[in-house]
């Protein structure tokens, strides 16, 4: 089994100490950098999984994700010190997956971190056996969705999704005209318990995919809202 590599962002080294010394003794290997400029130079294809400081000097978190996601699908996992929630919604904008508030326990860091990488190597098919078959395909609405990996074409040309984008229109998909509510989408994408909090968390990611899947995201008519709700998926070309 090849070994999962972290790369950890962070400019204070007390913390990146001990998220170090954390991630090792779970068996990762860790890769550092104390700046956003070095840590965009040592992320690379083996990378599974950025641990990203927000508030940093030269160049911020946010900065480091938007250039990162103009490569890689890799996931982002945030860590800020503010917990106002229009900032970890900035975040999640920006093209982070998930976040974590300073200070945070290392427990709640080693939950966020597995969640993510169990996501990551199952939607892109890190250290999976070869697949024999040939890919199962869902075709609906001008959208082609290969569920076997993240591959999404939309209106014949392939856009690039995340994990929890692809995971999130998979579900949409397999299920035209179904509303799912805000929770249910984020105990099924997410995997993990909801608050109430979570609904902007889902509507962020909503929006960002519409950017991607619909021809007039202001108007959508793939992914659209039930208000007072949830979402459905209708399969309009």
């Amino acid at each position: 089994m090849d070994e999962t590599r972290i790369l950890l962002i962070e400019d204070d080294p007390d913390i990146r100490e001990g998220v170090r010394l954390l991630l090792e003794s779970e068996g990762y290997v860790v890769d550092e950098a104390a700046d956003g400029e070095t840590g965009l130079a040592l992320a690379g294809e083996n990378t599974d999984l950025v641990i990203l400081d927000v508030m940093m000097p030269g160049m911020s978190g946010l900065k480091v994700c938007q250039e990162l996601r103009k490569v890689s699908n890799v996931p982002v996992l945030f860590l800020t010190a503010r917990a106002q929630e229009s900032d970890k919604l900035i975040g999640l904008m920006a093209g982070g997956d998930d976040y974590l508030t300073k200070p945070f326990s290392y427990t709640e860091l080693l939950m966020r971190t597995r969640a993510l990488l169990r996501r990551y190597r199952v939607y892109r098919g890190k250290n999976a056996s070869p697949v024999r078959e040939e890919p199962s395909i869902l075709n609906a609405g001008g959208i082609r969705l290969s569920t076997v990996g993240n591959q999404v074409w939309v209106d014949g040309r392939e856009v690039r999704l995340s994990g929890l984008e692809y995971r999130l229109l998979r579900l949409l998909m397999e299920y035209p005209g179904t509303i799912f509510s805000a929770q249910t989408l984020y105990e099924r994408v997410w995997e993990e318990p909801y608050f109430y909090s979570c609904a902007g968390t889902v509507m962020v990611h909503v929006r960002k995919l519409r950017l991607k899947v619909e021809r007039d995201p202001q108007q959508p008519r793939r992914i659209v809202t039930e208000w007072g709700k949830g979402y459905r998926f209708e399969a309009v070309e």
